[in-house]
């Protein structure tokens, strides 16, 4: 007998349904064999190898954990989410290429990375040309997101950061006088600089003594000469780890005895073994960051307790916001309706505005709402350099 021809449609939507009728000649009888959805491809790129590596992998952890506990739970619409991740190893040269092979052969629905600001914004073009929505846990630096729709942020930026630090250092430390030492080889600590002094100035205090340094500068003891002999209540260094360290050496044998505060880019194992190890000269320092494993929420306690159950450590703040931005993208896709094709443009347009229209996420690194410009408004907390790490201070919010 001849079959009846059919058309490509028909025979797709067969090969696509939930289940498929196969025989079993042992016992004669028909059985129904269930097939599993296609699952979700979320990709994610970074450091993962190279000098960086310890952001990359972070990053990664809270990521996965993220989506692991929603995996736990039955996925997204009865669709597991699958993690496609490219190593950039932390290098200009290799980020698109990284960028572009997500696009061109995983087809993710939603893209996750990058840490550094220098490296998310050339990935993000690749990725807003293909309309696939991106968020960057840690990326800072305002242009980010300024290169289109799809892309998207789960932390605070650098102008609410340095505000950040001169509030805390006016309402909570009292300080009146402030100097400020800073990187000008380094973007992220001239942008740091700027709105610490608008908003110190703007709250009453005054700027007594500003010096600058480069990043490979080993001696600072002139600059820091100048800003003892101002007699600053507090010294403003938004620079990195490496550099804050030896910093706050001089400061201490040159009599300085003015605490120092920081940004996010202090936030390092290595800081405190820079500045003389435990009980050394950053002790009793501050810096501004996105999340303290010891604040009391209890949502930061819950996410904590996973990590360490999952990783044997504590998390820091690039694993809790690597954890929340896959979080938002979780809670977009929950919100977006399902569809057979998530690698659609279709759908990725729709999940693009879900993202956008986040409100009041709760995070483990504060509650999220993301504004205009696809950007994070949340809270910074303040830590506190004590013995070999670092405590809870202070939340500051937007």
């Amino acid at each position: 007998m001849r079959l009846p021809q059919r058309s490509a449609s028909t025979l797709i939507a067969g090969l696509m349904a939930l289940t498929v009728i196969c025989p079993r000649a042992s016992a004669g009888r028909i059985t129904a064999i269930p097939v599993t959805p296609a699952p979700i491809i979320i990709g994610e790129y970074g450091s993962m190898t190279g000098d960086q590596s310890i952001f990359g992998v972070n990053t990664d952890n809270g990521v996965r954990l993220a989506i692991d506990e929603v995996n736990a739970s039955g996925g997204i619409n009865g669709r597991q989410l699958s993690l496609v991740v490219r190593d950039d190893e932390g290098k200009l040269d290799k980020v698109v290429l990284a960028a572009e092979n997500l696009v061109r052969v995983a087809r993710p629905t939603a893209v996750i990375g990058e840490v550094a600001s220098g490296l998310s914004a050339p990935a993000a073009i690749v990725f807003n040309d293909a309309k696939v929505p991106m968020i960057s846990p840690s990326s800072t630096n305002p242009r980010v997101t300024t290169v289109g729709p799809y892309i998207f942020r789960a932390c605070f930026i650098d102008p609410f950061q340095g505000t950040a630090a001169a509030t805390f250092a006016v309402t909570q430390l009292q300080a009146k006088r402030a100097a400020v030492f800073w990187d000008v080889s380094n973007q992220y600590s001239v942008g740091l600089t700027v709105n610490f002094e608008h908003t110190f100035r703007a709250s009453g205090g005054k700027i007594v003594c500003e010096r600058n340094y480069a990043m490979a500068d080993t001696s600072f003891e002139a600059s820091l000469k100048s800003i003892k002999a101002a007699s600053p209540d507090i010294i403003y260094v938004p620079g990195y780890y490496a550099n804050a360290g030896p910093i706050a050496v001089q400061c201490r044998k040159l009599g300085i005895t003015a605490p120092l505060i920081g940004g996010d880019g202090w936030d390092s194992p290595r800081l405190i073994d820079g500045a003389g190890g435990p009980g050394g000269a950053l002790e009793g320092s501050y810096f501004t960051d996105h999340y303290a494993a010891d604040n009391p929420s209890s949502k930061t306690q819950a996410f904590v307790e996973a990590y360490h159950a999952k990783y044997g450590a504590v998390p820091d703040a690039l694993a809790a916001l690597g954890y929340d931005a896959a979080g938002i993208l979780i809670a977009a896709l929950k919100s977006t309706a399902p569809v057979d094709d998530y690698g659609s443009a279709r759908y990725r347009a729709k999940l693009r505005d879900a993202i956008a229209a986040t409100a009041h996420y709760a995070g483990v690194t504060g509650n999220i709402t993301i504004n205009e410009r696809r950007n994070a408004v949340k809270p910074a907390v303040v830590l506190q350099v004590h013995g070999a790490g670092y405590v809870y201070k202070s939340t500051i919010n937007p």
